[in-house]
């Protein structure tokens, strides 16, 4: 697979860190009506390439940042302005998913990261185990699961494609699929913590207030803006899923991830209950996302005196006082 580099950039721009892993990122050029078709509703379809953008440049961003011997992007798609100096471009071949993700294995030699767009709260900090001089020592495998089944990392000391083709992609148990074929190839896998891929205006919601400070949450927040501006709802949380700023980011660099169990959250972004954890690039499939408008959750205390029937006395007033003249008479 040959692609193109894109240089550097003017001379004395600082060097790029060097480390002895290959980094890969699987992306989508964002074109309108191509990526994140699930964003719309609310967000039309050029809204949700703008956020698709965002959250590449990101994650591009992230990964300039980040040791390695070779940086490239792995592209359904043109490059556009979106790409930063120092990045090896090459495409995408056809197929599924799993097979798009083993060709970009097969032609990459030597330990190698791939991760994929839809993570941009991504940071060096969350990288750092799989990419320092002892990563690779006693392990065979780096694998980063999602919260909706998938998985957003996954590294191979020795990469070999016939560990991905045929492990079911766009579904709550590919994570677990993905990692059990890893241990299963007798590798040693060690764990990135985990975090929740944008698909959804939920999801969209939750990153962009757990990583505030990039582009991704500028570009939602304007839209936002602009749509509160037109009189029209702003996307929000779902019911018990509020997100504090930073805390998605400040909880998985704080821990580090020892299995596959997570939070599966359906196409809509409700939590469906306890399942695999693990998503590189799910299918943008044309789930609707219910109406995500946040909600005040009322007292406890309220709701146990609402239930709480009156004394009987009470009652027998109540049905005197409500009698029809003439009724029971």
């Amino acid at each position: 697979m040959t692609g193109r580099h894109v240089d550097e950039g003017p001379t004395g721009c600082r060097a790029a860190p060097y480390g002895p892993t290959a980094l890969l990122v699987i992306a989508k050029e964002p074109v309108p009506g191509r990526v994140k078709t699930r964003l719309t509703p609310p967000f039309s379809p050029d809204e949700a390439a703008e956020l698709a953008e965002a959250a590449l440049a990101d994650t591009l961003r992230a990964v300039a940042e980040l040791p390695a011997r070779r940086r490239t992007v792995v592209l359904d798609g043109r490059p556009g302005s979106w790409l930063p100096p120092g990045f090896d471009v090459v495409p995408q071949c056809a197929g599924g998913l799993d097979e798009r993700l083993a060709a970009a294995f097969a032609a990459s030699e030597g330990p190698t990261l791939l991760i994929g767009m839809d993570t941009p709260q991504v940071t060096r900090a969350l990288l750092a185990p799989a990419l320092g001089p002892d990563a690779w020592r006693d392990c065979g495998a780096w694998f980063g699961p999602a919260e909706d089944g998938g998985f957003w990392a996954l590294g191979l000391a020795a990469p070999d494609p016939a560990l991905l083709r045929g492990v079911p992609m766009s579904a709550p148990e590919t994570g677990a699929v993905q990692r059990e074929r890893l241990t299963r190839a007798g590798l040693t896998v060690r764990d990135l913590p985990p975090l929740r891929d944008v698909d959804t205006a939920t999801d969209a919601t939750h990153v962009a207030a757990t990583a505030p400070h990039g582009a991704f949450a500028a570009t939602y927040t304007r839209l936002v803006g602009d749509r509160m501006g037109r009189g029209t709802q702003a996307p929000g949380p779902a019911d018990g899923d509020t997100a504090r700023p930073g805390a998605e980011r400040e909880d998985a660099e704080q821990r580090h991830a020892g299995g596959t169990s997570g939070v599966r959250r359906d196409s809509a972004g409700r939590v469906a209950g306890r399942g695999e954890a693990g998503s590189t690039d799910t299918a943008d499939q044309g789930a609707r996302p219910r109406d995500t408008a946040n909600r005040d959750t009322p007292d406890p205390g309220c709701v146990a005196r609402t239930l709480d029937p009156p004394p009987a006395e009470d009652r027998a007033d109540r049905r005197r006082n409500n009698r029809r003249p003439g009724a029971g008479q």
